[in-house]
């Protein structure tokens, strides 16, 4: 299981493919993602050892010059984060849910870690799609005290890039049946 978690957020994307190639030339990492992101951005999330993972983003900020526009280092990642990027994890009969929702993606990975870290929750899903505007988003769960508890070390640690925090007790089923799936029009073959 990797250790740590990089974002960089460019303003160019001819920039942002200079940026993926320099980065695995340099170290061997994973890049979990290399995409267009709202608004005209390019984002470049990848994982792997610490050393790895510093070693590639120091050479990707250097590439990236005065092209960049966010930047993230999370070593030692929350263990939740990858799979939650992935998809793999759900929200099953909890006692409340807390949805933190910030204007970027750099701002959800270190809240969502944070709070992770800090509180007594489960994550229930991340999404850091290009169809939310630059925006992203996660979902914890847990005890409504644990819940409320996430959510004050997420809006400290996202700070003037939080959008909303939002505490749901005990949700309803069919809620839950919702709050995580796949953004709708998406094609499926």
């Amino acid at each position: 299981m990797p250790d740590a978690l990089a974002l960089l957020e460019l303003d160019s994307i001819a920039r942002g493919y200079r940026v993926v190639d320099a980065m695995v030339k340099k170290s061997p990492v994973e890049v979990l993602e290399a995409n267009l992101v709202e608004p005209g951005r390019y984002l470049i999330l990848f994982t792997g050892g610490v050393a790895e993972v510093d070693e590639a983003r120091t050479e990707g900020l250097e590439v990236a010059g005065n092209h960049l526009v966010h930047d993230l280092f999370l070593p030692f990642v929350h263990s939740s984060i990858l799979p939650g990027l992935r998809g793999e994890l759900r929200c099953i009969d909890p006692d409340t849910v807390g949805v933190v929702e910030t204007c970027s993606t750099s701002s959800a990975l270190l809240a969502c870690d944070r709070a992770l870290k800090d509180a007594d929750v489960e994550l229930a899903g991340l999404r850091i799609t290009p169809a939310l505007g630059g925006k992203a988003f996660f979902v914890v769960q847990g005890t409504q005290a644990d819940v409320e508890a996430a959510l004050d070390v997420a809006r400290t640690h996202a700070a003037d890039r939080l959008t909303q925090a939002e505490c749901i007790p005990r949700p309803h089923g069919d809620f839950l049946a919702v709050i995580l799936r796949p953004a709708p029009f998406s094609l499926v073959t």
